[in-house]
C-alpha cells in the first residue's frame, strides 16, 4: 500500500479521491490551505473509511509516495509553487482542468497548450509528474459504486504513469494510459464537453469509456 497525500483533499474532488484510496487501504493524508480544515474533513470521514492524516498542503506533501493535486485551476500555479520542494522523489498527480468560469461549457485551453504543460513548467524537470482524474465526477468517487468511466493517465515518464495506472483498480475505476503529458490537453478539453453534455442530457456525471482494449485491466 501507498503512502499518499491529497492536496486540496477538502473540495469535492479531493473528498472523492480520499474516499476511494482509504477504502482501498493506503495510508491517506488530506492536504489544505489550513490544517484546521484538513483535520475537520479527517474527524468527519473517519467514522467511514477510517484514520486519515491531515495536514497544510506543503507538510501533507512531504515523505510520500503519491502525492495528488486536486485544486481548481485558478489555484494550480501557487499549489505547485508551495509543494513543488516539499514532494522529493514523490509522483506528483494533478488532476487540474482549465476551466474558465462563466463559460466552463466552452473549451478554453492555456496558451502553452493545455494546464499539465504548465503544471510541469513549475514542477521542473526533476519531479516526477503525471495528470490523471479529469473526467470522472466527483460525487461519484464518494460514493460505493463502481464507476463507469475510465481515467486517462498521462505522462513523459512511462513507470510513474505505469504506477497510477495500477493505483485506479483498487479504486473501482479502470485507469488507462492515455501517452505523453501533452496528450493530456485532450482530457482537459473534454471535460467541458462532458460539463455541456451533463446539462444538455440532463445526465448524473457522464463519463467517458473505451471499447474494444482487449488487454486493458477489468474493472473488480
Amino acid at each position: 500500500m501507498a503512502s499518499i497525500a491529497v492536496i486540496g483533499g477538502t473540495g469535492d474532488l479531493g473528498r472523492g479521491i480520499v474516499r476511494r484510496l482509504a477504502k482501498a487501504g493506503h495510508d491517506v493524508t488530506i492536504g489544505s490551505r489550513a490544517a484546521e480544515k484538513a483535520k475537520a474533513a479527517a474527524d468527519e470521514m473517519a467514522g467511514d473509511v477510517g484514520k486519515l492524516g491531515y495536514a497544510a498542503n506543503d507538510e501533507a506533501a512531504l515523505g510520500k509516495d503519491i502525492v495528488i493535486v486536486t485544486v481548481p485551476y485558478s489555484s494550480q500555479a501557487s499549489t505547485l509553487e508551495l509543494i513543488r520542494d516539499k514532494v522529493g522523489d514523490a509522483i506528483v498527480v494533478d488532476t487540474t482542468v482549465p476551466l474558465v468560469p462563466p463559460k466552463v461549457m466552452r473549451v478554453q485551453l492555456p496558451a502553452a497548450g493545455c494546464a499539465a504543460l504548465e503544471a510541469k513548467e513549475i514542477l521542473g524537470e526533476n519531479v516526477r509528474f503525471v495528470t490523471a482524474f479529469h473526467n470522472v465526477s466527483a460525487h461519484h468517487l464518494d460514493s460505493d459504486h463502481t464507476i463507469d468511466c475510465d481515467v486517462l493517465v498521462f505522462s513523459d515518464d512511462i513507470e510513474a504513469r505505469k504506477t497510477i495506472v495500477e493505483l485506479c483498480p483498487g479504486m473501482g475505476i479502470r485507469g488507462l494510459s492515455g501517452g505523453s503529458l501533452n496528450n493530456s490537453a485532450s482530457a482537459e478539453a473534454l471535460t467541458s464537453i462532458l460539463i455541456y453534455m451533463n446539462k444538455t442530457y440532463k445526465a448524473d456525471g457522464a463519463g467517458i469509456r473505451f471499447t474494444n482494449l482487449t488487454e486493458a485491466p477489468a474493472i473488480p
